[in-house]
């Protein structure tokens, strides 16, 4: 009758020890879900994210229903083992009672099923909330007393309780989850994914074509010499102008100058007809802002200027977009044609080339917070244009300038140095 009685309370010992191996892996699993992923499974009508969901809103009832079981049964099952021990050894097997049982809960109701659960929340939590739901309704008096206890004291020390937490990503967090993504997604969405979160950081001014390379249509030319121009173009639209491009008066696009050539009234105030109006843009607009103003205002193409007012270059659609997903014009397929590999590693750049462009091209990380091209890079760095050729050092990159002409750094020869090389 004894051995039957010990049989009894082994089997119910093991079925405690179960009970707490679940509330343990419970706890872990539910804790360790993925937000942004249940969002989603909600958002299908998954019925196991649902209810999930929803004893996730309130992690303190959630806690406090779970410890309760966990606690519960952990104390039934120590005084089983107990009863057990005691039955078995007499006084002396308290003391085997309690170490063994503590090894049991560590191992089978502690260490292993929060293990299991942390490495595979979803297919522990899942089946779980359809236990703990219940349990939360049958013990709620109990868990909202505890709960209402427990929540003055964190106010006494100014916790908010009715914080969740932030579950938003900053734009840092965004880029390392994309970089993080690995084969989950394409290496050129990736990219595309990465050039929209840079769109914050980067304004007009640093993808703008500067006014000196800017093409468009200078009105005080004859009008032979305009329609030369137009018929060699390869842009679809264009400033006009009178005498430089600080006097712009608006944008010409090809579609309305052939419809004057098809009318036979192409003179300089028809041009000047059926142009827009310009629509400038300030230059530190950052491309993010830029990009919906070009869709609420239907525009591709704005005249940048700085705080005075004086015309810097143009900025397109096409340069922003090329931002997100990479040179849209056949002419950049290649390597771009200002920057020439060498043998022995080094690359001759010429001055006029963008910092981001050789930044992009070579993987490089030249700083982008100041002037635009290497030539500016290189006066700024040297407070003055060398009359002859000079080596500096910018960074951990060597710079030898080869070429001088017309107060301009016409070619550099870079090569990248270990950094730890620097001193």
């Amino acid at each position: 009758m004894e051995d039957a009685s010990i049989g009894s309370l082994l089997i119910l010992l093991g079925f405690l020890i179960l009970l707490s191996a679940f509330f343990s892996s419970s706890e872990t699993s539910m804790m360790a879900l993925n937000r942004y992923r249940l969002r989603h499974l909600v958002k299908k009508n998954h019925r196991a994210a649902t209810k999930a969901s929803k004893l996730l809103e309130r992690p303190d009832r959630l806690i406090g229903v779970i410890l309760i079981g966990n606690n519960f049964v952990n104390i039934l099952a120590s005084a089983i083992a107990t009863i057990i021990a005691v039955q078995l050894w007499g006084e002396a097997g308290i003391a085997v009672a309690t170490a063994v049982l503590t090894l049991v809960i560590l191992i089978f109701a502690e260490v292993t099923p929060k293990t299991l659960a942390a490495l595979h929340p979803e297919r522990i939590a899942f089946p779980a909330a359809y236990a703990l739901q219940p349990l939360l309704k049958l013990f709620y008096p109990l868990v909202w007393l505890i709960n209402a206890i427990t929540n003055g004291l964190l106010r006494l020390l100014r916790v908010n309780t009715l914080h969740n937490g932030n579950d938003h990503l900053s734009t840092e967090e965004l880029r390392t989850l994309v970089h993080e993504a690995g084969a989950l997604l394409p290496k050129r969405n990736q990219s595309m994914l990465l050039g929209v979160l840079e769109l914050e950081a980067v304004t007009v001014n640093d993808i703008m074509i500067p006014r000196n390379e800017v093409e468009g249509i200078d009105l005080d030319q004859t009008l032979d010499q305009i329609l030369l121009q137009l018929s060699r173009t390869k842009h679809t639209r264009l400033p006009i102008f009178h005498g430089d491009v600080n006097q712009v008066v608006g944008i010409l696009h090809m579609r309305n100058l052939a419809q004057l050539i098809q009318r036979g009234e192409v003179t300089k105030e028809a041009i000047v007809q059926v142009a827009r109006e310009p629509y400038f843009v300030p230059e530190s607009t950052p491309l993010q802002t830029q990009l919906l103003n070009f869709q609420k205002q239907s525009r591709r193409i704005g005249i940048v200027v700085d705080e005075y007012g004086d015309v810097l270059g143009i900025v397109t659609l096409e340069d922003i977009l090329e931002e997100i997903v990479g040179e849209l014009s056949a002419e950049h397929n290649d390597l771009i044609e200002d920057i020439h590999p060498q043998d022995d590693g080094s690359f001759f750049i010429d001055g006029g080339a963008y910092i981001r462009d050789i930044n992009r091209a070579l993987h490089w990380d030249l700083p982008t917070d100041g002037p635009k091209t290497l030539n500016g890079l290189i006066t700024e760095t040297l407070e003055s244009l060398p009359d002859a050729n000079v080596c500096l050092e910018i960074g951990h990159y060597r710079v030898e300038t080869l070429q001088i002409q017309d107060k301009f750094i016409q070619t550099a020869r870079m090569i990248r140095q270990p950094k730890s090389s620097q001193a």
